[in-house]
This record gives C-alpha cells, structure tokens and sequence, in this order.
C-alpha cells in the first residue's frame, strides 16, 4: 500500500511522465527509469532523494545540468544554484493539486496499475484540459 511516485514536469509544473515504485524502493530507481523520457532541458531541479553521481553524469551526457542539493552524508558538497532550486516548489504544488483529487489523496485503489491511471487521470484534468 505504499508507493513513491516520481514525476518529470515542465517549466509550469505540468506533468510529463509519472512512474511508481515501491516505497521503500530508492529513489535511484525512479530516476533510472525517468530518465529515458527527460524532454531537452537546460536544468533538471531534483531533491536530495536523486542526489548520486552516475545520475548527475547521466544528465550532463544528456546536456542538462542538475540542481540537486547533496545529501547530507556527502563527505564533498555539491554546489548548486540555491536560486533555481527554490523554482522546484511548482512541482511540489502540482503533487498538491493532484492530492486534491480524492481518490488519489486516499489510495482507494489498492492495484498499483489502476492507481497510477488514476493519477494519470487527474494529471490530465487538471493540467492539460
């Protein structure tokens, strides 16, 4: 009954592509399996779950600069743009208003397929409609 869902979005905070892991699945995870659908970017604004270094070199490969704090148990910190970072509240608003879809605030479905088309019901609704 407990999942992690990851997210790429864009600039306005609308969702691309959602995937769902397990939740005590690492977030090394959903960031292997996202990384296939990142659109081109100039930045890639993550938090300190994405923080690992074959992932920043997979972004840079790629062309995108990573915005991702340290975690804290890094002997050497990384530096990052503190200013852009704070723009990553506008995907924290958008697992807000996802949340404010009942059924997916309260997990009625217990499948974790017909939660995630769930999800992506409501992503549509509220995002693209």
């Amino acid at each position: 009954m407990n999942t992690k869902l990851h997210a790429v979005t864009d600039a306005n905070g609308r969702p691309i592509s959602l995937f769902m892991t397990a939740g005590q699945v690492s977030d090394y995870t959903g960031a292997a399996a996202l990384l296939d659908s990142l659109p081109r970017a100039q930045w890639l604004l993550g938090d300190r779950g994405y923080d690992a270094d074959w992932f920043r070199d997979a972004l840079q490969a790629k062309g995108v600069t990573p915005c991702i704090p340290g975690r804290k148990s890094r002997t050497d910190p990384i530096r990052y743009d503190k200013r852009r970072y704070k723009r990553r509240n506008r995907i924290e608003i958008m697992f807000g208003r996802l949340k404010d879809w009942r059924r997916v605030a309260t997990r009625y479905d217990r499948c974790p397929t017909v939660f995630l088309s769930a999800i992506a019901l409501a992503a549509t609704i509220l995002f693209w409609l």
